[in-house]
């Protein structure tokens, strides 16, 4: 059994959201969170609140133990690009892009033995 939190378009880029979901892939729930608190990046909180949302679908949707949990899966993928112009000199513009993400984290039950 595995529950999982989604957390669509957040204004990150997601290479930057990468950087933090691979400190806890794999990790013990309890050990993520302290990892994320700890950790200082602008999207570990955001990456912190799908993880607490993961944990309570599992314990509220399928009746997991909560301290019995692990991330089996946690990925970043690419969401809309808002594109914006900067002016430049000589009247030119230039492009910048203003890239979202969403953000998936998937827990299960440890297997015990």
């Amino acid at each position: 059994m595995q529950a999982k939190a989604v957390a669509k378009s957040v204004r990150i880029a997601p290479r930057k959201v990468r950087l933090v979901v691979d400190l806890i892939r794999g990790k013990n729930v309890g050990e993520a969170i302290a990892i994320l608190r700890h950790t200082q990046r602008g999207a570990s909180p955001v990456v912190e609140k799908v993880l607490k949302s993961a944990i309570a679908n599992a314990e509220h949707n399928y009746e997991m133990d909560t301290d019995n949990l692990m991330i089996s899966e946690a990925f970043v993928n690419e969401g809309a690009t808002l594109k914006r112009f900067r002016p430049r000199a000589q009247g030119r513009a230039s492009k910048i892009n203003k890239r979202t993400s969403h953000i998936t984290v998937v827990v299960t039950e440890k297997k015990e033995g």
